[in-house]
């Protein structure tokens, strides 16, 4: 079975890695070029991967793109895996592989379609994860699925990295199941309902902005949520350097702090303490931005330039 891969980030790697070591190597991997690797806050070069296992590699800035079609199609692929692109395929690329094109979305399809899903999947408090494996269609994320999968998570605690890390033992789980069923003739597709279906909004770096107002619960979550892959949860100190606050959690003396939103009342070592909306506190344990902790009793707020 022919297959070509599309894609530049960390899923996409792992993809191909199971692909290959399920003796389903590639005829061809599409990628970014390395000067738009600033597109993808996760990306990773695949090329040396794909090198290794004897696939050739396009680069592309679109994928819908006529010469990228083109090479596509001169390889007259049975299947094309779209695994780690943000770009929406259209219908003259979704047409090329005779089975169709499959894609991967770390969601229990038709809940939580579009972009941003693992910031906001911790931000909604979900405890029961899903991961899907579905056909491209017209619009985002909503063809015939292929291959689903479930797993626990403690909403309190999961952050964007290991929620991440989770994804990607599903995928290199599923994947290679799908493709060996598919080999064999057996081609799953079930349509989505409309039943449950909700889209995530795009989100930016600077949706990460703290509001210290918020209740202490608030502000750990969008910390876990927006942290490593991705851009982070940040603050300014009373200097105007920027923080960008990556591991956290919630002060165990509770009620022994009494300050005002954004105040800083405490610091041990590297670690400081900050006093939040609701009068509980948040022990930073790691951030970046600057060398030292903000100055005792400062205040934590929006930047004034």
């Amino acid at each position: 079975m022919k297959i070509v891969l599309v894609g530049a980030v960390e899923s996409t790697q792992i993809a191909l890695q199971e692909l290959c070591t399920a003796g389903f190597a590639p005829e061809m991997v599409v990628t970014l070029p390395p000067e738009l690797a600033h597109r993808h806050s996760d990306f990773v070069d695949v090329v040396p991967l794909a090198k290794q296992h004897g696939c050739a590699v396009h680069f592309t800035r679109k994928s819908d793109g006529a010469e990228t079609i083109d090479a596509i199609r001169r390889l007259d692929p049975d299947l094309v895996l779209v695994i780690g692109w943000s770009q929406l395929c259209g219908p003259e690329f979704r047409a090329v592989p005779k089975l169709g094109c499959i894609g991967f979305h770390p969601s229990d399809l038709p809940k939580l379609r579009g972009r941003a899903v693992l910031p906001w999947t911790i931000l909604l408090q979900e405890k029961t994860i899903g991961a899907s494996l579905f056909w491209l269609a017209d619009g985002a994320d909503t063809g015939d699925i292929a291959a689903k999968a479930q797993f626990e998570v403690d909403p309190d605690t999961i952050t964007a990295r290991a929620l991440y890390d989770k994804h990607m033992r599903v995928l290199a789980d599923m994947l290679p199941q799908l493709i060996k069923r598919i080999a064999a003739g057996d081609v799953p597709r079930q349509p989505q309902s409309d039943d449950g279906a909700s889209t995530c909004a795009l989100r930016r770096p600077e949706d990460g902005v703290i509001d210290w107002n918020w209740p202490a619960a608030d502000i750990h979550r969008l910390i876990r949520a927006a942290g490593p892959p991705y851009p982070g949860a940040f603050t300014f100190a009373a200097d105007g350097s920027k923080l960008v606050l990556t591991d956290v959690r919630h002060t165990p003396r509770k009620g022994y702090y009494i300050g005002i939103p954004g105040q800083v009342q405490d610091i041990d070592g590297r670690m400081f303490t900050v006093f939040c909306g609701d009068g509980n506190c948040i022990d930073i344990l790691d951030w970046t931005g600057a060398e030292a902790p903000p100055k005792l009793h400062t205040k934590l707020g929006k930047s004034t330039t």
